[in-house]
Formats: C-alpha cells, sequence, structure tokens
C-alpha cells in the first residue's frame, strides 16, 4: 500500500483514520482466488481480522466462505450476503445462545474444541430437531514459530481436541444422534511465513486422516486453517502475497482422497496489507536519550504494538523528501506506558502537525479498537 499518490487527498483528513485501499484488496482477493482454484481448494475469510462494510462485501462478492468465533461474527456473515453453506463457526467458548443462533440460521459447520462442546451441541440440536455438522478441531502440536500470544496448535494451548483424547470424542458422537461428523480442523498460529511449518502440519494430518482411515470414519472435509502471514516490513513494495507457493504446499503433501474437499481459512493475509492508520504528530518532547513523537492515535486505534510488541513501519508524510533524520519513540496518547508503537523509530525530524502513516494495521487494527479513555473511535476512509 503507497499512500503517496494519495497525498493530496489525505493532507486535511481528520486524524486518527483507517484508510483501506479497495483496488489493493480486488488485487490481494483474485490473487488468493485463482491459487486456490488451482487445486479446487475452498476459502473462507476469517472475519475476526476485520468485518469493515466495505471489506466484506469485497470479499462476499468473490464467493468466499466466512469463518467465524463468535455468533456475532455468523450473524455479520450472513449479514453481508455470505451463503450459510459457506458460514463456519470456530472457537473454544461458544455460548449456549451462539450455538442456538447458529444452528437457526442453518451454517454449515461447527469446528468444536471438546467433548463437552459436542454434547452441548448434540443437546441444542435435539431441542431444535436439527443435525448439526461438526468438525473436530485436533491439535497437531505444531510450533508455528510466532508470538506465543498467536501459537495455538500446541499441546498447551487452549486450543483443540487432543490426540489421546480421539477414541472417547468417536465414543461420544456414536451415541449423539443430532451430530453429524463431516471433517477435521486444523490451526497452529498466525503470523507465519516460514512454509516449513504448513509442510509440517501436512505431515500431522496425514497422521490424523490415517488414524480415521484405519476405523473407516470417512471424512468430507479437511479444514487446514490459515495462519499464512504478510511483509510488515516492507508494506509498499511487497503487498501482494505469495499465494501460489502457499496451496502449492498442501497441494504436493496433504494426501487427499477423491472427492474430499480441502478448506482454509485466511484473514490477515487477505487484508493486512490494504489498510493504514494516519494519525497527526500532537507534541514533540525531546529529551537527552530518548526525543518522543507524541501521536493523537494510540493502543486503543492499534493495539498489536502493545499487545505482541509486534513491529509496523511508520513514516512521516509530511517529510518524505527531508534528508536529516533523527531518532523518536512514536507513541500515543493513552495512560498506559505500553502505549508505543515503535522504539527509535529513524524519521526525518519531525514537527507538531506532521501527517503520520503506520502501515499494514489492515488485519487486528479497526476490529481491536476500543474506546479506553473514553476516546472516539478513528473514521474510515476508503480509497479506490
Amino acid at each position: 500500500m503507497d499512500l503517496k499518490k494519495y497525498q493530496s487527498q489525505l493532507n486535511n483528513i481528520q486524524t486518527p483514520c483507517y484508510v483501506y485501499d479497495l483496488n489493493l484488496l480486488e488485487q490481494t482477493l483474485l490473487a488468493c482466488k485463482n491459487a486456490a482454484d488451482k487445486y479446487n481448494f475452498e476459502v473462507h475469510y476469517a472475519l475476526k481480522a476485520n468485518v469493515n462494510p466495505a471489506i466484506l462485501a469485497a470479499i462476499q462478492a468473490k464467493n468466499f466462505g466466512a469463518d467465524c468465533v463468535s455468533g456475532n461474527e455468523v450473524k455479520a456473515a450472513i449479514n453481508a450476503g455470505f451463503s450459510k453453506d459457506k458460514v463456519v463457526f470456530a472457537g473454544v467458548g461458544k455460548t449456549d445462545q451462539e450455538i442456538n443462533e447458529a444452528l437457526a440460521l442453518d451454517i454449515f459447520c461447527f469446528n468444536v474444541e471438546s467433548l463437552q462442546e459436542i454434547e452441548i451441541i448434540n443437546e441444542l440440536a435435539h431441542a431444535q430437531n436439527k443435525i448439526a455438522k461438526i468438525a473436530l478441531r485436533l491439535n497437531p502440536n505444531v510450533n508455528a514459530n510466532t508470538h506465543h500470544y498467536i501459537t495455538t496448535g500446541l499441546s498447551e494451548n487452549k486450543f483443540g481436541i487432543n490426540f489421546w483424547e480421539l477414541e472417547k470424542v468417536i465414543d461420544l458422537i456414536k451415541i449423539s444422534p443430532n451430530i453429524d461428523l463431516i471433517g477435521l480442523h486444523f490451526h497452529v498460529g498466525s503470523q507465519i511465513n516460514d512454509l516449513q511449518v504448513f509442510k509440517n502440519l501436512c505431515a500431522k494430518v496425514n497422521e490424523f486422516t490415517a488414524w480415521f482411515d484405519a476405523r473407516q470414519i470417512p471424512l468430507k472435509v479437511l479444514n487446514l486453517g490459515g495462519g499464512l502471514g504478510i511483509d510488515y516490513y516492507h508494506p509498499t513494495t511487497n503487498n501482494l502475497v505469495n499465494f501460489e507457493a502457499y496451496f502449492a504446499i498442501f497441494n504436493q503433501f496433504i494426501v487427499r482422497k477423491p472427492g474430499q474437499e480441502i478448506h482454509f481459512e485466511l484473514g490477515r493475509s487477505l487484508v493486512g496489507a490494504i489498510g493504514a492508520l494516519l494519525s497527526r504528530v500532537v507534541y514533540i518532547k525531546e529529551g537527552i536519550q530518548t526525543n518522543f513523537a507524541i501521536l493523537d492515535a494510540g493502543m486503543t486505534d492499534l493495539l498489536r504494538p502493545a499487545l505482541y510488541q509486534a513491529y509496523h513501519k511508520i513514516e512521516n508524510l509530511s517529510k518524505q523528501h527531508e534528508s536529516i533524520s533523527k531518532k523518536y519513540d512514536v507513541v500515543g496518547p493513552i495512560c498506559e506506558s505500553s502505549d508505543c508503537f515503535g522504539k527509535a523509530v529513524e524519521l526525518p525530524i519531525t514537527s507538531r502537525g506532521d501527517l503520520m502513516v503506520i502501515y499494514s494495521t489492515g488485519a487486528y487494527g479497526e476490529v481491536m479498537s476500543s474506546n479506553y479513555n473514553l476516546r472516539e473511535k478513528a473514521k474510515v476512509l476508503l480509497l479506490q
């Protein structure tokens, strides 16, 4: 995403403001769809990344499915036009109300994560006189080699069913008349750029499917999750993910039976690069060892740096052509020491009122924003 070409349009913008490049979104969705269609793979968009209505509309128009992790995300997907036959409901703590609402909507599948959840879904489906299709989220114990807060596939994580529970799970399903087991679900983490991780996942998935084959339990669907990362360090020059290489790994290493559906749930890789957060410098504080550029955007607008110590590239759009630079800690106005976007960031000599851009905020930016300190939510600008 290169905002320099929109400079005149942005000069008088009210900040903080999320900006989304809908042309780049279109390019990204086409690249993903073409690469997936090559192998007859089905992609579900992970709504937790971004639920901006314009973004949902663009993704739905490409006939993607929807991966949801709350009852409200399920409803948002249906309201945005996603086919109920392509809506999947995942999550480790689904409430009875959320399950009931999803059953009433006749969604495609529940990705279940525990024995007790199977029991509850069976009871609630029985009360509605419905059969609930489920996929078992299995814990493959694969290290995603990413931040421990966004690693989800290790045995110590709260997610998924472990291998030693499988016999009990199958016995339970056999006595659950309102449950229809249609497949397996896996997800090992997020912001994964090492494709070897996905190769390792394939090996584990093949082990699990062999276990089911040995017991003559058919599996219509293998949902292999998502987690594909983006390039946070070069957001203006490398803003399209290599979907071809990603899907080719699974095509090469997954043992796929005739007619078996292979599903994915991608979020960040579809929308992460299309967004940026614009902010203005409120004050400059110069110190002996540290200079601070204090912005009008804070961790209420972009939580990732405070939560994960995540890196986002920061530029001063007002001083693009300046050659003299200085290092700044780029911080926000929130009454928390963790309200920091970057330490010792090399920037042109920066002044009050300068327009700053924080790149790669299309995923887990707007959707994680809050009103902490009673701050207003940032506005949105769509670029096309």
